[in-house]
């Protein structure tokens, strides 16, 4: 008996990398898999082909599981809703959405164009949205659902040069904990997922100077195929008491963060203007000031 035995997933993005091996992964623990993947280039520009998907397919039933393909976009409202559609027409039910799907269009900000912020917001925020509410009410009827969201460090920590990834990133961290306040109440689960890994995604990441060098050698050795187990756990059974977390995956080690809360207060009695602020108030807080952190001042690249 697999984990996700009579489950039926949809994964976005499974063309290749991270979504590929989750979707690998997940048909082997007996879930039957929708393939969505549009077959676009890294950027999100150029035509589209349904080859990933198929090479996906492939795949899995080359190793007994069952599969189909879909290669319509994430970014579009239609189309998230003809994906599961294909789900229940191939296979009768729904129970797992994986949000993998995204393009980079990564620009420093000053010069990132608003067609540069749009596009990636379209596809990794607004698609996460858009599948994942048109797998709601399916969801909402089973009574039972698992939504797994691929977030990233850019967005929970910061990145250069990724304003539209990290917003985007750091939204749909927001959104899984949305949804699991909302849907809670009907057996529903949302979690996120950051994951580490050399893939398509991390391989326009700069590699000029030796730290960067040894950045990326070290990212290499990070293969997608080491985000699957924590997903697949996130989709079964045995993870129904835990929602609106997120999680990392990094070579062999596993990753929890927290969440946002208040580390310090003041108050003043009389209110406060911006005198006494500057004078007072800012010098209380002061000492709580978050680091201007980048995601690699605070992960190594030493993983174990």
């Amino acid at each position: 008996m697999g984990m996700l035995d009579g489950k039926v997933a949809l994964v976005t993005g499974a063309g290749g990398g991270i979504g590929r091996e989750i979707a690998l992964a997940m048909a082997l623990a007996g879930a039957k898999v929708v393939v969505n993947d549009v077959g676009a280039t890294l950027s999100g520009v150029g035509e589209t082909s349904a080859t990933p998907g198929e090479q996906t397919r492939a795949i899995i039933e080359q190793r007994g599981g069952q599969a189909v393909v879909s290669a319509d976009t994430v970014a579009e409202w239609e189309a998230a809703r003809r994906m599961v559609a294909t789900a229940l027409d191939a296979f009768g039910r729904l129970d797992i959405v994986v949000n993998n799907a995204g393009i980079l269009r990564d620009q420093i900000f000053h010069k990132m164009t608003p067609e540069e912020w749009l596009s990636v917001i379209n596809v990794h925020l607004n698609g996460s949205f858009f599948v994942s509410r048109a797998a709601a009410e399916t969801f909402r009827r089973q009574g039972s659902g698992a939504y797994i969201h691929m977030t990233s460090t850019s967005g929970l920590i910061g990145n250069l040069g990724q304003a539209n990834y990290s917003a985007a990133k750091l939204g749909i961290a927001a959104l899984s904990k949305s949804i699991a306040l909302d849907m809670g109440r009907f057996g529903v689960r949302s979690n996120c997922i950051a994951p580490f890994a050399w893939s398509r995604m991390t391989s326009s990441i700069p590699a000029e100077t030796p730290e960067q060098k040894a950045r990326v050698a070290k990212l290499q050795a990070m293969g997608p195929e080491k985000n699957a187990p924590l997903a697949v756990f996130l989709a079964s059974d045995a993870a129904s008491p835990i929602t609106g977390q997120i999680f990392a995956a990094r070579h062999n080690e596993l990753f929890i963060f927290n969440h946002p809360r208040p580390v310090r207060g003041v108050q003043r009695s009389e209110g406060w203007t911006p005198e006494t602020i500057a004078e007072h108030g800012m010098p209380a807080l002061s000492g709580h000031l978050a680091p201007l952190d980048r995601s690699p001042d605070v992960f190594s690249w030493d993983p174990v």
